[in-house]
């Protein structure tokens, strides 16, 4: 990255910390200590099924998918994260266990990551990141269990019409297919839906 990319970078995660906890430019220096920066080409992937999850990610630029393949290959994909989000295999990142999903560039993309042990330092050199973190974690906590409820109790056409109002920045960068494979629906499906909701 360019110096200028980096210094972006920096004030779009310091903005979305700021959300939550406020830090003084020492605190801000030391944590850009423990990040690293990484760039993302289109289709690779920054966590493979089976690898141990060394790492989170906060999105600085561009679009990827999380998901998992069942035993027929197909992908089910459990979310996108683009710029400002964060994205990793939470639970196996903390207990350093085989990633169950994978992440996978959809556009250029580039992250700064932070490793579990500086995540683990971090703690100890900054506490108050221990609010954010536990305010991250159960956000991300609240959205998968609305997700797997919305799953159960909502039809297809609901489960669309829920995701094109929560993620509306998200229709034109992602494929038919990926929307699909995320709303649990195949993409012919998915065309016949669109096409009678455009005709209502």
């Amino acid at each position: 990255m360019t110096k200028i990319e980096t210094q972006s970078s920096y004030d779009l995660i310091f903005k979305n910390i700021n959300r939550f906890i406020d830090l003084n430019q020492e605190e801000k220096n030391l944590y850009i200590s423990l990040l690293e920066e990484r760039k993302i080409k289109r289709n690779d992937f920054l966590l493979k099924q089976g690898e141990i999850a060394k790492y989170e990610y906060f999105v600085t630029k561009g679009c990827l998918k999380v998901y998992r393949l069942d035993n027929k290959g197909s992908e089910h994909i459990s979310m996108f994260a683009i710029e400002d989000w964060w994205t990793g295999d939470m639970s196996k990142f903390l207990t350093q266990q085989p990633a169950i999903y994978y992440i996978q560039a959809l556009e250029h993309s580039a992250v700064l990551q932070i490793s579990k042990d500086n995540f683990d330092l971090l703690f100890d050199l900054i506490p108050k990141f221990e609010r954010f973190y536990r305010i991250l974690y159960q956000r991300s906590l609240v959205t998968y269990i609305q997700r797997a409820n919305h799953g159960i109790a909502l039809t297809a056409e609901e489960r669309y019409l829920n995701f094109v109002k929560k993620y509306p920045a998200l229709l034109n960068r992602i494929s038919q297919k990926n929307i699909a494979a995320y709303l649990g629906i195949t993409p012919e499906f998915l065309s016949v839906l669109r096409k009678k909701l455009a005709q209502m």
